[in-house]
């Protein structure tokens, strides 16, 4: 018995290795290539060519080399998707016996796909479906509406650009999708995974369709989208110049009706940077947001914006504009109240650097910015006011006291602060800061304005009223005055960078001080400014 099972496995096998052999040689396969090219550019109203088409029993069907999409001639007269092998998936005995051709699925190995976005605003795969015109009226039954059980595109690569060559391209590698019972009439589930530039991982899990042979790019679909460790600034969706980075996660939802889509989720940025010459931020910042985006002038409302910078809350709202080949947004945010704590971590993400070795501790901030212009170029304005904090490891006094008329300034190893208010401007350019007001009780008050540039170099020009109690810092006030006549300021400089900055008698201030003194009034202002004894 034993014996005889041996005998049936081996005829068996002999006659699938013979049918694998022979058959390719009585199935012309070839001759469906014309038909198949055909259906596939009906469906996709692109170009279509396909290599030589050949049977292979092992495969489960018809495989060929070499397979090309064509771009929209609009974008590019490069291919749209290169792959280097298609395998069809067919009923093997309709194939063997009446030299019909029922596809089952396709898989496409080792695609390359480029995609595109022009300056306004639209990508290169919008026209993919798209009727062509013709003066005939199309029958009910179109080959345009094909069905296929399963697509897959494996192991490939999808590369995103803008048409011009502006800015650096960015490839998306390890692209794995897999579309169940694909249609263009129907409701099509899909799955996508990637790699995303520089070590990151993307996947988009739902159902799509019917495609709109318009605009593919309106076809209603909602999926959930999830992000891990995807570097921003590698993304290509930012132009690299903007200075925006960080390593961001992801976890959201997103539903078109081919007119709207609405998203929430939920993001999380390690190491995050906001403007150009800035800093990570120490500890990661979590976004929550809903928006809504109107598909056909490719612009949105954020309707729901919640940082969170630890147990703190600020609230960002506002709309943006997708149309160009830099989104512009114009936003509001609100901070009321936020511990000091918790915000100075982030403080080096928009560019501000504490002195070295120095730390906030302790108060309150509020803030009421506004955020607009391109992603690359944005421009933050508005005010900010901090109190009662303390800036630890930072000796004000020791600072000022390089200038003769402050050497008696002490304001301890720290510096407390009661008030810090100031109208400030972040841009491209860097900081700056008007209106900037400084009130430090062992001192007096501070006022001034000034910039920071991208580099963190220090330009600002100030003016210290100093208390009475202050010590032996007024005897040296009254030989800075006109005249003699004490007028209870003292201008100087502050140079240098934010992480060392350094203080400078404001020689030019103090003079037109005293301008209308006499030379001795104003030789003796000098004196006093750099500790020298005035002539008796």
């Amino acid at each position: 018995m034993k014996k005889k099972l041996l005998i049936i496995a081996a005829a068996v096998t002999g006659v699938l290795i013979l049918a694998a052999v022979v058959l390719p040689l009585l199935v012309d396969v070839d001759r469906f290539r014309p038909v198949i090219q055909s259906e596939m550019r009906t469906a996709l109203g692109r170009e279509v060519r396909i290599g030589k088409l050949q049977f292979s029993l092992l495969a489960g069907g018809i495989t060929a080399e070499n397979i090309s999409i064509a771009d929209d001639p609009a974008f590019s007269k490069e291919p749209f998707l290169r792959a280097k092998s298609l395998a069809v998936g067919v009923d093997l005995m309709p194939l063997i016996f009446s030299r019909s051709l029922h596809v089952q699925g396709l898989t496409i190995q080792e695609a390359e796909v480029t995609l595109l976005k022009n300056p306004a605003g639209k990508w290169n795969f919008s026209t993919l479906g798209a009727r062509e015109k013709s003066k005939e009226p199309e029958a009910p039954s179109s080959a345009g509406d094909v069905s296929v059980d399963r697509l897959k595109i494996e192991n490939s690569k999808v590369t995103l650009g803008h048409t011009g060559a502006r800015g650096k391209t960015h490839t998306y590698e390890d692209v794995n999708v897999s579309v169940h019972t694909l249609s263009m009439t129907s409701r099509m589930p899909f799955t996508v995974e990637a790699k995303t530039p520089s070590g990151g991982a993307l996947k988009l899990e739902g159902e799509a369709g019917p495609l709109d042979r318009t605009d593919a790019a309106r076809t209603p679909f909602q999926a959930e989208i999830s992000l891990e460790h995807m570097d921003l600034a590698a993304t290509g969706l930012l132009d690299p110049a903007a200075g925006i980075a960080g390593i961001a996660d992801y976890k959201g939802k997103v539903k078109s009706d081919g007119k709207t889509a609405q998203a929430e989720g939920k993001a999380t940025a390690d190491k995050l940077k906001l403007v150009r010459g800035g800093g990570p931020a120490r500890q990661p910042l979590t976004f929550d947001h809903a928006s809504s985006y109107d598909l056909e002038s490719q612009a949105g409302t954020l309707t729901r914006g919640d940082i969170h910078l630890g147990k703190s809350v600020a609230k960002l709202t506002g709309n943006y504009d997708t149309r160009g080949e830099t989104p512009v947004v114009h936003m509001k945010l609100r901070a009321e109240g936020l511990p000091v704590n918790d915000i100075e971590s982030v403080l080096p993400a928009v560019g501000v650097t504490l002195p070295s070795g120095s730390s906030l501790q302790g108060g309150v901030a509020s803030a009421s910015l506004s955020i607009d212009g391109p992603l690359d170029r944005l421009v933050i304005t508005g005010p900010i006011n901090v109190s009662n904090t303390a800036l630890k490891g930072f000796n004000l006094g020791s600072k000022l006291g390089g200038m003769g008329a402050l050497a008696g300034a002490r304001t301890g190893a720290d510096t407390t602060i009661q008030t810090l208010a100031s109208s400030v401007r972040v841009g491209p350019d860097g900081i700056r800061a008007d209106g900037l007001t400084i009130v430090v009780p062992s001192l007096g008050t501070v006022t001034g304005a000034g910039t920071i540039s991208p580099s963190n170099a220090l330009n600002f020009k100030m003016n210290a009223k100093l208390t009475g109690g202050a010590g032996s810092m007024m005897g040296g006030m009254s030989q800075i005055t006109s005249l003699g006549r004490s007028q209870g300021t003292l201008p100087f400089l502050i140079q240098g960078t934010t992480s060392a900055p350094i203080f400078l008698p404001d020689v030019a201030g103090a003079m037109t001080n005293t301008i209308s003194g006499p030379a001795e009034g104003v030789g003796g202002m000098l004196g006093g400014l750099f500790g020298k004894k005035k002539k008796q």
